[in-house]
């Protein structure tokens, strides 16, 4: 464990060294834009220092943190033969959308005739080392080679319990086969590690960017985070979240974010086509509601489950799922904790279960299709 841990911690003085990259996107007229790369909206950067995450690193150990999950994350099988079912009506009727959480960030959207993907993760440990790096606590909830076809990728940032080589690889590599090839949508700036592995279908994405895809709309929004995912490229990316529109259902996904008020801005931005007349607010938002602890050291990048139920209000989000937790041992709270934080955070706010829940990982759940009053 003292070798991880110091490995981690060099890795970490290394992200944070000083940057000399020039940003080839630069625009000077955008404020979250740097010569050098990004920054957040209304936190600027969430870097922390070396001494930081050292005396976070001594007092986890002191404590003896993270605790043993008191049970395990909750499983079941998936339903392979519903998921692999899914195509678009033919005669344009609207299709019963469906969720299934892979686990983490990774959640199978079947909506607008598509197969979307978010941050896929199916490798056995969220690291740059097949041998040292967060391991993950069970399978994930579909293997990869079970998954359907995926038409749309979407990529939150670079951390690497966000972004897998091989899980893209293997994705992208079974779509071409298939004749069918995966759009990967991807954070401004990270176009080109796609290139270099030999995947073409890639469109950077800077806020507020839209992209239609068979008739489904996704824009690219601002969280509060940061990137990195070797040496010395620390924010040299964009990162941010996911607004998606499609006939039966508009859906959200935050990616990691710390809390702030770029949440507010995204329901502002799409208040026009969110009207009661028009259906109301997002159908579902996918929301990180994990990795939160220690507070001093978490707060600003990533949120916890009382700031994640703002955000669903925010948002004026119809109803939540909580994604980001259970799979990979990240920070300081026990893998089972999200749920019993998020369910005091929902009672304390007036929500009901229904309004912002959990799953089981290899769960689907069916979505009603969106209709107008």
């Amino acid at each position: 464990m003292h070798i991880v841990r110091t490995a981690l911690a060099s890795l970490w003085l290394m992200l944070l060294a000083a940057c000399t990259a020039v940003n080839p996107d630069y625009d000077p007229a955008k404020p979250h834009h740097t010569a050098s790369g990004f920054k957040n909206n209304y936190a600027g950067s969430v870097n922390k220092k070396f001494s930081e995450l050292v005396q976070w690193q001594i007092e986890r150990r002191q404590q003896g943190l993270p605790k043993l999950p008191a049970q395990p994350v909750s499983t079941q099988a998936p339903d392979l033969t519903a998921i692999r079912n899914y195509t678009k009506p033919a005669n344009d009727q609207l299709q019963t959308p469906a969720i299934t959480w892979i686990g983490h960030a990774s959640m199978l959207v079947q909506a607008g005739g598509l197969n979307v993907l978010t941050d896929p993760v199916l490798s056995e440990r969220a690291s740059p080392f097949s041998f040292l790096g967060p391991k993950r606590a069970q399978p994930p909830g579909v293997a990869l080679a079970d998954l359907p076809l995926i038409d749309v990728v979407l990529i939150s940032h670079n951390h690497y319990d966000h972004l897998d080589k091989a899980s893209v690889l293997d994705i992208a590599a079974r779509s071409a086969a298939a004749g069918s090839p995966t759009l990967f949508l991807v954070p401004l700036g990270m176009k080109s590690w796609f290139t270099d592995l030999g995947i073409k279908q890639v469109v950077e994405m800077d806020w507020w960017d839209k992209q239609v895809v068979k008739g489904v709309e996704f824009n690219f929004t601002p969280v509060q985070h940061w990137s990195a995912r070797g040496f010395g490229d620390r924010s040299q990316t964009l990162w941010g979240g996911y607004a998606v529109f499609a006939p039966e259902l508009q859906w959200y996904f935050s990616g990691d974010t710390g809390y702030s008020k770029d949440f507010t801005d995204t329901r502002a931005r799409f208040a026009d086509r969110q009207t009661a007349a028009n259906g109301g607010g997002f159908d579902l938002a996918l929301i990180a509601v994990g990795a939160y602890e220690p507070r001093w050291f978490m707060a600003s990048q990533h949120v916890n489950p009382a700031e994640a139920v703002q955000i669903h209000k925010d948002l004026g989000a119809k109803r939540s799922v909580g994604v980001h937790w259970g799979t990979f041992e990240l920070t300081d709270e026990p893998l089972d904790q999200p749920p019993k934080d998020l369910a005091t955070a929902r009672i304390a706010q007036g929500l009901q279960d229904a309004d912002f829940s959990v799953m089981a990982i290899g769960e689907t759940r069916l979505l009603q299709p969106r209709t107008k009053p």
